[in-house]
């Protein structure tokens, strides 16, 4: 891991003009400019709000009451936070994962020279999913402060739910960008993937809310314990679960580990293939 977070450090200020870049040019010739990064989640946001909450009448059991048969009545604005919580942290996972198989296809060039480091294309691609993350908490905070009238202290605690959550974003990431160069068919699979794993994690429903049987296999899901930890500090209030997190944190630098080690030994073999 040392090795990993040397790499990271060496190339930060490489990583950092490369993140602005993408950033500014996104949005570089669009009338609203970075605007669009919170109209889209917003729209998302008002779209499942109202299918969920004014349609099916949904309702969300809290943590404290996860062992209780009264659910919690909870209204659309405070429906509307909870699911924001969980696309935040989805967008941002999906984000990077899509992108991953077709970082080094799009960047063939980087390929040939020798003095790229070309692993530092997965940290670019979540710098800037982290920015956009960024832009949505800070209209969650805004949205929880109308709503609610006050952020719960306990959301100084969120870096350290985000932090684990990086590291295995990474680890996928560059797993899945030797893969992409490789296997092109797994840039084709894993937008049904990100779809379908968005509606098997706890974004619309709480994982209490599952059967006993299936509860379990839940958390096998690797954004399922980041949201219900974000959830827990950002709108309940409580304390993170620290043993789960420590799992998860210990998992999560194990894969960061593994996918870099895969990356740079595979990658003498992505000039040949292109």
């Amino acid at each position: 891991m040392l090795t990993v977070l040397l790499d990271l450090v060496k190339h930060r200020s490489l990583i950092a003009q490369l993140v602005r870049r993408e950033v500014l040019g996104r949005y570089r010739g669009a009338a609203l400019g970075v605007v669009w990064s919170l109209l889209t989640p917003l729209l998302m946001l008002a779209i499942f709000t109202f299918i969920f909450s004014a349609v099916f009448k949904a309702r969300w059991t809290p943590p404290a009451a996860a062992d209780g048969a009264q659910a919690a009545s909870t209204g659309t604005g405070e429906f509307a936070i909870i699911l924001f919580i969980g696309l935040i942290v989805f967008n941002l996972f999906s984000e990077v994962v899509t992108r991953a198989p077709s970082l080094i296809l799009s960047n063939v060039s980087y390929v040939k020279k020798i003095v790229f480091p070309l692993e530092t294309l997965v940290p670019v691609a979540l710098g800037s999913a982290l920015f956009h993350a960024g832009l949505s908490v800070f209209v969650l905070f805004g949205f929880m402060l109308f709503q609610m009238g006050s952020i719960p202290l306990t959301a100084l605690w969120l870096p350290l739910i985000i932090a684990p959550l990086l590291l295995l974003t990474l680890g996928i990431g560059w797993f899945l960008a030797s893969f992409g160069v490789f296997v092109r068919d797994v840039a084709q699979l894993l937008p049904s993937l990100m779809n379908g794993l968005m509606f098997l994690s706890p974004i619309f429903f709480p994982t209490s809310a599952l059967p006993p049987f299936i509860k379990a296999w839940a958390f096998l899901s690797p954004i399922a314990l980041p949201i219900e930890q974000a959830r827990n500090v950002l709108f309940w209030g409580h304390r993170p679960d620290f043993e789960p997190l420590v799992i998860y944190t210990l998992v999560s630098i194990s894969i960061a580990v593994l996918g870099y080690q895969w990356f740079q030994k595979t990658r003498k073999g992505f000039a040949d293939v292109l």
